[in-house]
């Protein structure tokens, strides 16, 4: 049986900067992605080839820059996160041995052996984000899990959300005791019964 070993996290893409080498369908994929997650992300997309949809969505954000051009080892410079979404993989394994050195982590669109993380899918309500992985091996099942989800969590999950924070806030007492009181609280959400 497998076993997924990689690490959940969510990044403040607004205080990173994001390298995008690649600008046809899947570097569209990817910047869509990125943006909608983290619209205020800093992305600079690299490619010699820019379609017309990233040229008019980069247009109405200022913090996607587009070098239409070849590539440079240069390029890599100042950035924390690497996007590789060319259909070259020869170029996306020397990009990679230079982003090792430099220590970015690195994506590699379609090319698992190659990546450092995986763009899953994401369900998105309000603040509540979840994110999907099945570790590489069926993106098309991540999907339809989210879209799954998306259909089963309630519109307004957000409520619930703003009404545990306002809780949370207003208790008092040690770390422990703020532990066992939202764990009372919440503790009907894991019921097998279902909602009369």
């Amino acid at each position: 049986m497998g076993q997924n070993n990689l690490y959940p996290i969510f990044l403040k893409l607004e205080n990173l900067q994001t390298l995008l080498v690649g600008g046809g369908n899947v570097g569209l994929e990817k910047l869509t992605a990125l943006l909608k997650n983290s619209p205020e992300a800093k992305v600079t997309i690299v490619a010699d080839f820019i379609c017309d949809e990233i040229v008019t969505l980069a247009s109405k954000k200022k913090n996607v820059n587009l070098l239409k051009r070849k590539f440079f080892t240069s390029d890599l410079d100042g950035n924390d996160i690497l996007i590789l979404a060319t259909n070259d993989r020869k170029l996306h394994e020397r990009i990679k041995v230079v982003a090792r050195k430099k220590r970015i982590l690195t994506n590699v669109a379609d090319t698992p052996d190659l990546c450092d993380f995986y763009l899953g899918s994401v369900v998105q309500k309000g603040d509540l984000k979840i994110g999907i992985s099945t570790n590489g091996k069926s993106p098309t099942f991540a999907k339809r899990f989210r879209e799954y989800l998306e259909e089963l969590l309630p519109d307004n999950i957000q409520e619930l959300v703003d009404n545990l924070h306002v809780f949370r806030k207003n208790l008092k007492g040690d770390f422990q005791f703020k532990v066992n009181a939202l764990n009372e609280l919440t503790s009907s959400f894991l019921s097998k019964k279902p909602p009369s």
